[in-house]
């Protein structure tokens, strides 16, 4: 089995699905180190937002036109960060905070611009990945519940970088709890 390098990556979009809304922004970093990291900020690809999610992180798509990256070149940019912080023998593990969200975007993302996916076609679901540690039902795996075992009840601030690195301690610190470990409340 080849090692593997786990990566946080947390993303903030103009809607639920990425056929019909942009990305916006992708924070990533690595699990074992946080300050090694990736940011940006792209230029929206579709015009269509949903309210609710432009609420959450507050991104504009009026300055993203102007001051985002095109999509061709953050995706280009994100894949050479991938591959710098991948040793040579070690593949890639995207790990992130409710996974199937954030994989569906940067997957279909770099599928559309590059034709390739860096971490292949599977992602590492920290809540799912919590469940299994600890044998606590899915209602258990919420961040508001997690969060007050790993992260002093702290919240997400819907910063992609900063969102990775919080998603990053707390799966950090789920991996040294000895398996099914049942918390108690």
């Amino acid at each position: 089995m080849p090692l593997e390098t786990y990566i946080s990556v947390d993303v903030e979009t103009a809607g639920p699905i990425p056929g019909q809304f942009a990305l916006l922004s992708i924070g990533a970093c690595l699990v074992a180190d946080t300050t090694i990291n990736f940011y940006i900020e792209l230029q929206p690809d579709r015009e269509e937002i949903s309210s609710e999610a432009m609420a959450i992180h507050n991104l504009s798509l009026e300055i993203l036109k102007n001051d985002g990256t095109p999509p061709l070149q953050a995706l280009l940019n994100f894949a050479d960060w991938v591959k710098s912080v991948t040793p040579e023998g070690s593949r890639p593990v995207f790990v992130a905070f409710n996974a199937p969200f954030d994989w569906m975007f940067i997957n279909d993302y770099f599928f559309r611009y590059l034709g390739k996916n860096p971490f292949g076609h599977s992602a590492l679901d920290i809540k799912a990945y919590f469940m299994g540690q600890t044998g606590v039902e899915w209602g258990q795996t919420s961040l508001d519940h997690i969060a007050r075992w790993f992260m002093e009840e702290r919240h997400l601030s819907h910063n992609a970088l900063t969102d990775a690195q919080d998603q990053a301690e707390i799966f950090s610190k789920i991996l040294k709890q000895p398996p099914q470990n049942r918390l108690e409340e």
